[in-house]
C-alpha cells in the first residue's frame, strides 16, 4: 500500500537518500527547487520551513506562487518512495507546465504501483479542497507518466512545448 504523509523533521536521513537517490536532477514534487542547500541538514530545515509556509493559507503565496501541500509517498512499511506537491490553485505557467499535482517516486522503486495509488490519494485531497477539475501535466517522452495519469481518469487536452496536459474531474465526495 501506498500513503502520502507529511514531511517529518525527524527523518533527515531519509529525506537526504530520497534526494540524493535522484542524482543531480531536482526530483518533481521535492520542492527543492527554492533549497540553496541542497540535502544538507540545513537544507533539510529550509525545506521544511518553505513546505509548511507554503501550505500556510493564512499567509499570501510568496509574488508568483500558490499555496501547496507537500507529501511524502511512502510504501506500507513508511519507507519514502518520492514526492507529490498538490497545489491549491494554478497560475498562467502552472496552467502549461506542472498543474495541480506534481509528483516523482524514486527510481529503484519505480513500476512498484506507487505513483497511481499516490495520484488516486492526491485526487482525493484535491477533492477535499474544493478542486473539481485537476490539471496534471508530464513530459511527452514520459509514458509512463502519461498511463499513470490516464489511469486515474486523465483526459487529454493537449501537448504543449513537450507537455501533455490531462485534465481528471473529480466526482463530488459523497
Amino acid at each position: 500500500m501506498t500513503r502520502l504523509i507529511a514531511p517529518d523533521p525527524d527523518r533527515f536521513e531519509d529525506w537526504r537518500d530520497l534526494i540524493l537517490d535522484s542524482g543531480d536532477a531536482v526530483p518533481h514534487g521535492s520542492g527543492m527547487w527554492w533549497v540553496e542547500a541542497g540535502a544538507t541538514p540545513d537544507g533539510f530545515e529550509e525545506h521544511l520551513a518553505v513546505s509548511a509556509r507554503n501550505a500556510d493559507i493564512s499567509i499570501a503565496a510568496p509574488e508568483g506562487r500558490v499555496h501547496c501541500t507537500q507529501f511524502w509517498v511512502a510504501d506500507d512499511a513508511g519507507a519514502l518512495v518520492g514526492f507529490l506537491h498538490l497545489r491549491h490553485e494554478l497560475t498562467d505557467s502552472l496552467l502549461a507546465r506542472g498543474g495541480h499535482i506534481g509528483y516523482s517516486i524514486r527510481e529503484s522503486r519505480r513500476r512498484e504501483g506507487h505513483a497511481t495509488r499516490a495520484l488516486a490519494l492526491a485526487l482525493d485531497e484535491a477533492r477535499s479542497r474544493g478542486i473539481d477539475r485537476a490539471l496534471v501535466t508530464c513530459d511527452e517522452t514520459n509514458t509512463a507518466s502519461a498511463r499513470t495519469i490516464e489511469s486515474q481518469g486523465g483526459a487529454l487536452e493537449d501537448t504543449r512545448d513537450g507537455v501533455r496536459r490531462y485534465w481528471i474531474t473529480l466526482p463530488a465526495a459523497g
